[in-house]
């Protein structure tokens, strides 16, 4: 869990049909941090490229080097 201005989130990945934990996919990552989460640098995610939003009001959705993609929840 992350504290964003004053709020609490979860980073997850998102596979086909499937949310999963992103220490459950991290930690093998050569790219993640010392704790085997995403390299997050204040909101955007340093392992990965954000991608295009239908809508401004959307959650920003990441693509990560492995493939996943990341957003908070």
């Amino acid at each position: 869990m992350t504290a964003f201005g004053g709020l609490t989130s979860m980073i997850v990945m998102v596979a086909d049909e499937q949310i999963l934990s992103a220490k459950q996919v991290c930690q093998n990552c050569l790219m993640s941090d010392h704790s085997g989460l995403p390299r997050w640098y204040g909101t955007n995610l340093e392992c990965g490229k954000v991608l295009p939003r239908s809508t401004l009001r959307q959650a920003k959705v990441y693509k990560c080097q492995m493939g996943f993609k990341v957003t908070q929840v």
